[in-house]
C-alpha cells in the first residue's frame, strides 16, 4: 500500500508539470482566424464585432465568419436585422450573454407544438406593446370657452 502511494505521489510529480506545458501550449496558441486575417468585406459585416473577437473562441468566429460569407446573398432586410441583432449582442454584458445561451438551450428542448405556443404567446406579447392600453376620448359635450383676460387698465387711472 505504501509502495503505491509513494508509486502515485511520483508519478503526479512527473505527469502534472507535463499536462501544465501542454495545456500552456494550446492557451498561448492563437485563436483563428485573428480579426486582421478576415477580408474587408467580413470585417465590414462582422464590425459590431470587433470588441469582443479577441475573446471569441474558435467555434464562434467560424459561426461568425460564415455567417459573413452568406451576407451579401441576403436580402437588404435580412442584413439589417442581421446588424441589429449583433449590434445588440455585441451590448450585452458576458452575464446577460450566458443567460441568453441558457435560455436559447432550453427553448430548443421544447416540442414543436410549446415552440408554436411559446411563439403566439410572443407575438401577442409584442401587439400589446404596439398599440396603448387605454386611449383618452375628449368628453362629450359644449366645448369649453377659453378664460378671458381683462384688458389693461387706461393710462389715467394708473
Amino acid at each position: 500500500m505504501a509502495k503505491t502511494a509513494v508509486a502515485l505521489i511520483i508519478w503526479l510529480c512527473i505527469a502534472l508539470p507535463a499536462f501544465a506545458v501542454q495545456s500552456e501550449k494550446q492557451a498561448s496558441k492563437p485563436v483563428r482566424p485573428a480579426w486582421s486575417e478576415l477580408t474587408p468585406a467580413q470585417q465590414q459585416v462582422l464590425a459590431p464585432l470587433v470588441t469582443d473577437w479577441n475573446s471569441m473562441d474558435a467555434v464562434r468566429r467560424k459561426k461568425w465568419v460564415s455567417i459573413a460569407n452568406r451576407y451579401p446573398k441576403m436580402k437588404p432586410a435580412e442584413q439589417q436585422l442581421l446588424h441589429k441583432r449583433m449590434k445588440d449582442w455585441a451590448a450585452l454584458t458576458p452575464d446577460q450573454r450566458e443567460a441568453a445561451r441558457n435560455r436559447y438551450k432550453e427553448l430548443n428542448k421544447l416540442t414543436p407544438e410549446q415552440r408554436r405556443s411559446m411563439s403566439k404567446q410572443w407575438q401577442e406579447y409584442r401587439r400589446s406593446l404596439a398599440k396603448p392600453e387605454t386611449t383618452f376620448d375628449p368628453p362629450v359635450g359644449e366645448p369649453i370657452a377659453p378664460a378671458e383676460t381683462p384688458a389693461p387698465a387706461p393710462a389715467a387711472e394708473r
